[in-house]
């Protein structure tokens, strides 16, 4: 039994009390040429 978790909280949720948030991407990952000018550049 202890394997399960016990979920029969989230049957009585209210949705309606969370906040709206507006999520913004802070680390943007590297385009394929940025990868190949720091290869070039550490050898």
């Amino acid at each position: 039994m202890a394997d399960k978790p016990d979920v029969s909280e989230i049957s009585h949720f209210d949705k309606s009390k969370l906040k709206k948030t507006e999520t913004q991407e802070k680390n943007i990952l590297p385009t394929k040429e940025v990868i190949e000018q720091e290869k070039q550049s550490d050898s």
